[in-house]
């Protein structure tokens, strides 16, 4: 296990509270001025307001180690994964859109 998914488990272990009727996901931002992945935990409680905790940020910016990353990730975790900022980028290996389109936000 890499040291930037330590860091992302033990955040999180912290933050997942488990309560009903709340919504958790993970969200990972592009930021392609600063060469970065960022990395947020989302929770919404049902009739309350988003809660958006960073969690960390990965600074190798290549695709396959991010790719990588979510895998070991994902062996871990269920939680469902949102993306941001990735409009037009593709997985190395699979060659799969990795956001299909754009966020409000963006």
């Amino acid at each position: 296990m890499n040291s930037d998914l330590k860091i992302i488990l033990e955040r999180i272990d912290g933050l997942f509270k488990r309560i009903s009727r709340t919504h958790y996901w993970i969200e990972i931002a592009n930021d392609p001025y600063d060469k970065t992945y960022n990395f947020f935990f989302n929770s919404q409680r049902r009739g309350q307001r988003l809660k958006s905790i960073p969690l960390h940020s990965v600074n190798t910016y290549h695709l396959e180690y991010l790719e990588a990353l979510i895998a070991d990730f994902k062996l871990e975790h269920q939680l469902t994964i949102k993306f941001v900022g990735f409009c037009g980028l593709k997985w190395p290996s699979s060659q799969r859109l990795i956001q299909r389109k754009r966020d409000v936000l963006e």
